[in-house]
């Protein structure tokens, strides 16, 4: 067989094998909320077959795995990406992001980084032509997408009195029907507390803040919050601290790790299903 045989051929199986790759059907009147296994590191994806939510980005080099989980299901566009706040590991990905898919919105808290990952982050901004919103504590952005309602929460104040980027992240309820979500960034004590004391709504699902490292206002969250599901966005050697996995599970509440596996729930506005 001719060299030029050998290429054509070759080439022929590379296209036969493209073209049994089948796109995964999302179901109408579903909203599937997945959590990414990016270690100590956030990335979560929100969609129904008539929109998607980004939710952080992972470290530099995650948003290939998230390209490739939103293509598998025909994602080609995002309404929305929340950048909770400016650490490596929350927007770390999102340059790649916004040079591969058209956003609607970028939302973003009001506390710069001198980093790598933030330039990365304004340049592909600059590239793709857009600007960010800012949210603050004067207005909640709503919005409503395909029937999925989203709060987003800014902080009140832009220095705290400790960690000000984890402290400034953005806070995010999602309701689905009779189903509830609130998504916490790196929120600390002084965030949590501020957001407990203007929001006492119980939510179905709560992704715990800063990676499930234990702090005093976890208490509060879950008690106030009373959650069914909580998820924590962890590697095995960091986050997930014991203290915070005893108080979940004293409250009766099913714990998922990342580490563990992606997570993914589903919600047809009335019933939770969640598995890795």
């Amino acid at each position: 067989m001719s060299i030029l045989r050998k290429l054509f051929s070759a080439m022929l199986v590379v296209m036969t094998a493209a073209s049994c790759v089948k796109v995964k059907t999302v179901p109408a009147d579903t909203l599937h909320v997945y959590f990414f296994d990016a270690g100590k590191a956030d990335a979560i994806l929100l969609y129904t077959a008539e929109s998607a939510v980004l939710i952080d980005t992972g470290e530099t080099g995650f948003g290939t795995k998230i390209r490739s989980y939103m293509n598998s299901y025909g994602i080609d566009h995002l309404d929305a990406l929340i950048i909770t706040h400016f650490d490596k590991d929350h927007v770390g990905g999102a340059a790649e992001i916004l040079g591969t898919y058209p956003v609607d919105t970028v939302y973003i808290s009001d506390s710069p980084k001198d980093s790598d990952e933030y330039k990365a982050f304004t340049a592909a901004l600059e590239k793709a032509g857009m600007s960010a919103v800012t949210v603050t504590d004067e207005e909640s952005v709503l919005l409503n997408l395909d029937d999925v309602r989203y709060e987003i929460d800014g902080p009140d104040v832009r220095d705290y009195d400790a960690d000000d980027s984890n402290n400034s992240s953005l806070i995010t309820s999602v309701t689905y029907g009779t189903s509830s979500f609130l998504f916490t960034g790196d929120a600390e004590e002084e965030r949590l507390e501020e957001y407990l004391a203007d929001h006492d709504a119980q939510y179905d699902v709560l992704k715990v803040p800063h990676h499930g490292n234990w702090q005093k206002a976890l208490k509060a969250l879950v008690e106030i919050t009373d959650p069914e599901i909580a998820v924590i966005t962890c590697s095995k050697n960091e986050g997930g601290e014991e203290k915070t996995l005893n108080l979940l599970s004293k409250n009766g509440i099913r714990t998922f790790l990342t580490y563990e596996g992606p997570v993914l729930i589903t919600s047809d506005g009335e019933t939770l299903t969640a598995e890795y």
